[in-house]
């Protein structure tokens, strides 16, 4: 399985939802770097389970223990050493059984049957295997790690919920440049509108009640990148991302700056005009979304991220015994989110922060 990715720093996941843990190795940290564990902490707990009726009922503490890597100082925070980083999150709370005839019986929708036919049946079904959610809270230790070390440099990260069905929050600015506003989603439902949260909120409850779910789009800044990281044609920071974001899974869409709207614009529409402020050059609106020919603008770097519906609903579904050769219906059971949008917001901050943070160590 293609569980890698980075260059100087090489990020690999491992473990499956119901193994006695998951983790993460994270190759390439510079020496010296301080990582403070309770604000870490703090950050994976935005993508853990069991936060409310929009999540699934399965609660884990998703606490992270380093195995090497970092050192800790007096003062309790960690040091990284140069050596690979290597952290787990033991699973505490599983139900396998839940998942027993998945392995006959695919969910449509899920890798349930693209796993069967890829790995011939040796794959690990219990919560959807590697191909779960789940591990995606390694991937937020990772991130949680880099966006400190980015914090540093100056550069901001902050993601949200730019809707879910068809209920839209505030979107950001084209050239958003507050720090605040991208961490006004810190905590809590990851809105800006408290309206439009609400409206998200009672959307999600009328499909778990309905025994179904709903998608959704996470819109995400990068803030103080300079200008110049990144490089043209196949190595740029819109293919970096969106390679390591399609690697969450239930993302079927990324976009950056004016995305798929700039094709209903004209040029003279589309083009951020430039103007000089002293000695940098800075454009008036952002539809290029911070990148131009694969590399950054100096603009902030915005983009947006689909995500489909879960597919492990609770209603009736039809699909397929593999040993009976024929047609059955299912009702799935075990704990499942009516909606993974809130969670994903954190994970997606997570991605883009390693990804950043790898390219600028390559500049």
């Amino acid at each position: 399985m293609s569980s890698i990715f980075g260059h100087k720093i090489k990020v690999s996941v491992f473990g499956q939802s119901h193994s006695d843990a998951i983790g993460v190795t994270v190759d390439g940290l510079p020496a010296g770097e301080v990582i403070d564990p309770a604000a870490l902490r703090a950050f994976t707990a935005r993508r853990a389970p069991g936060q409310g009726a929009y999540s699934t009922t399965r609660r884990e503490p998703d606490l992270p223990e380093f195995l090497s890597g970092v050192l800790e100082r007096e003062d309790g925070m960690l040091v990284t050493c140069g050596a690979p980083l290597t952290a787990i999150i033991r699973n505490t709370n599983t139900r396998s059984s839940d998942y027993a005839k998945l392995k006959d019986c695919p969910r449509p929708g899920h890798a349930d049957y693209t796993a069967e036919v890829r790995y011939g049946g040796y794959q690990d079904v219990r919560g959807g295997g590697h191909f779960s959610g789940r591990l995606t809270a390694p991937l937020c230790v990772a991130g949680g790690i880099c966006l400190q070390i980015l914090a540093r440099r100056g550069i901001t990260v902050g993601a949200h919920i730019y809707s879910v069905g068809d209920v839209q929050d505030v979107p950001y600015s084209e050239l958003i440049d507050s720090p605040e506003l991208l961490h006004k989603t810190a905590s809590g439902f990851p809105v800006l509108s408290e309206d439009a949260g609400e409206k998200m909120l009672a959307l999600i409850e009328e499909c778990r009640k309905d025994c179904d779910s709903i998608g959704g789009i996470v819109e995400c800044a990068a803030i103080g990148l300079p200008a110049g990281i990144g490089s043209p044609m196949f190595d740029g920071v819109e293919n970096r991302l969106a390679q390591v974001l399609f690697g969450i899974p239930a993302v079927k869409g990324v976009e950056f700056g004016a995305g798929f709207g700039a094709s209903r614009l004209r040029g003279s529409e589309n083009n951020d005009g430039y103007y000089m402020d002293g000695t940098a050059v800075k454009t008036r609106t952002n539809r290029a979304g911070g990148i131009l020919g694969g590399i950054t603008s100096g603009a902030p770097v915005l983009f947006r991220v689909a995500f489909k519906p879960t597919p492990s609903i609770f209603r009736e579904q039809q699909t397929v015994s593999l040993s009976g050769g024929c047609d059955t219906p299912l009702v799935i059971e075990g704990r499942h989110d009516p909606c993974i949008v809130p969670r994903a917001v954190p994970v997606v901050e997570a991605v883009a922060a390693t990804v950043l943070l790898d390219m600028i160590l390559e500049a």
